[in-house]
Order: structure tokens, then C-alpha cells, then sequence
């Protein structure tokens, strides 16, 4: 309005245009924000930013986000605007009023516990599991193609944050390639419901579908694929070391469940040996 008005044009003009009151021009012409509250004004959209995207983060770990993005503070500044604003880890205590409910689902239902597909990259199904080591807990998200069970996509990491979702998706599209309106479920997990997910489901050409909360069945699937490493591999013994897990998981995932384990539902063919058969025919008939 100050560089409309320097040209000529009259702030009544202006913000009858805007349809906003003159009052409110006045008074800040009358006392302008100082360089310190605009400041912090950024911090704070910085944060609120990080807090969107992972809501179990507490301030210290969004403090970390929001100094990524270009915006430096100390933890103990970072807590002192969380604090005003209410902005608390999903994971933290209960605070009566303040307490936050889970939200509504981001996308529908688009499978309905069915978790068949005729065709690879018609249906994944995605979710997050931990395990704890001797350095703390290990998360693993994996990306499953319904048809053949195969693991097309997956990441590790000691934080459970929407880039763990988003690394794991990247991921499978780029083992996959040709994915245009595969379907990718997911339960109403934080990571699975922030925008950078989102975004990248659409960067993708991919359509998002969530089960209901509290509802294990509506992601089945994945829940009977995690079972299967717990069982046979991270609840044998004890990790002293988020690496030595890490190693673990992804020689269990390439080497035993890709290329060693037969499974009923394939004709008693591993995933690779299944997808393999699959294509067989479209490349003889090219």
C-alpha cells in the first residue's frame, strides 16, 4: 500500500480494492513491526511449517527443521514460541483442551481390505514399523506391490518423520518407473498424512488411499509383512547398533524375502521369480 499510494493511487482506493478497512494501515503506519517481532514472525512460520509436516516432533527437533529451511534460533528460543503457540509433540502428554484428536484422512478408502491386484504397480501398500537397538529405536518404512508382494521401495531411518515416507515412495517410483494411477495405501500415520507425502503422490502420478484409525485390518497386508521379519530375524537376538539392524533388515529384505522365500499366494515362487514369470509374456509378445 505504501509503494500504491508513493505512485499516486489513493489508500482509500486501495483498500476499497482489498477490501480491507483503512484503520488498520493507519495504526501501523503510526508504529511500523520492528525488525526483532518480524524476525520472530519468520521463526515462527518456520516452525509451524516443521510442526505440520511432523507432528510428533517436540521443539528440539523442530528447531532442527526450521535451522534446514534457513531459519536459525536456539532450542530455547524455538521452545519459547511453541510454547506460546500451543504447538506440542502428538507423542507428548496429554493437556486437556490442548490436546489434539487425529484429523480427518487426507484421501479415502480406495481399497477396502481388498489388497489384490491383477497387475504389478496397480496397488502398494505402505506403513512404518521400529525396532529398538542399544542406540534407540530403528524405523523401517516399506512400499509393498500387492501383486507380487515385493518390496519395490523402503527406508531406514532413527528418526520416524514424513521424509522416512517420502525416501521410501521415491524410492519405489524410481525402481518402478511406470506407476500412473497406481494406487498407494497407507494408514493415518503422521508421515503418511503430511504435505510433503502428499506432494510427492502427486509428483508422482500416484493416488493416495488411507484405512480408518485404530482399524489394523484395513492395512493387513503390511501388518503380516512386518510380522515376518520380527519373527524370523530382529527378535532373535539383541542390536547393539542402529547399523548393524540396518544391515540386517535390508540383507532379510534383498536376499532372503526377494530371492529365497516362496510364498503360498505366488504358486510357491519368490516375488522376484513371480514378477519375472509375469513378464515373460508382454516381452515375447513385444
Amino acid at each position: 500500500m505504501n509503494e500504491l499510494a508513493a505512485d499516486g493511487i489513493p489508500v482509500a482506493v486501495t483498500c476499497r480494492v482489498l477490501n480491507i478497512a483503512r484503520q488498520p494501515y493507519y495504526r501501523w503506519r503510526s508504529r511500523p513491526v520492528t525488525g526483532t517481532e518480524f524476525e520472530r514472525a519468520l521463526r515462527a512460520n518456520a516452525l509451524f511449517d516443521a510442526h505440520r509436516d511432523d507432528p510428533e516432533f517436540g521443539y528440539r527437533l523442530l528447531a532442527d527443521e526450521a535451522r534446514d529451511a534457513g531459519s536459525s534460533m536456539a532450542d530455547r528460543t524455538a521452545w519459547r514460541i511453541c510454547s506460546s503457540m500451543g504447538w506440542w509433540s502428538a507423542f507428548g502428554k496429554k493437556r486437556g483442551r490442548n490436546g489434539k484428536k487425529t484429523g480427518p484422512p487426507v484421501h479415502d478408502d480406495l481399497v477396502r481390505r481388498d489388497f489384490t491386484a491383477a497387475a504389478p504397480n496397480r496397488l502398494w501398500l505402505a506403513d512404518i514399523t521400529e525396532h529398538r537397538t542399544a542406540e534407540g529405536k530403528l524405523y523401517l518404512c516399506a512400499v509393498k506391490d500387492a501383486c507380487s508382494n515385493r518390496i519395490v521401495g523402503y527406508s531406514i531411518d532413527s528418526r520416524m518423520t514424513s521424509r522416512l515416507a517420502v525416501t521410501a515412495l521415491t524410492n519405489a517410483f524410481a525402481r518402478r518407473g511406470d506407476t500412473a494411477g497406481c494406487v498407494v495405501h497407507t494408514d493415518r500415520g503422521s508421515p503418511f498424512q503430511s504435505r510433503k507425502f502428499v506432494r510427492a503422490l502427486a509428483r508422482h502420478g500416484l493416488s493416495g488411499s488411507m484405512g480408518r484409525v485404530g482399524a489394523a485390518g484395513d492395512n493387513a497386508a503390511m501388518e503380516n509383512f512386518f510380522a515376518l521379519p520380527q519373527n524370523n530375524v530382529l527378535n532373535r537376538r539383541t542390536w547393539n547398533t542402529r547399523e548393524e539392524l540396518r544391515i540386517a533388515i535390508v540383507t532379510w529384505i534383498e536376499r532372503t524375502y526377494h530371492r529365497r522365500r516362496r510364498q503360498a499366494a505366488l504358486g510357491r515362487l519368490t516375488p522376484i521369480e513371480y514378477e519375472v514369470i509375469m513378464s515373460t509374456p508382454v516381452s515375447q509378445a513385444a
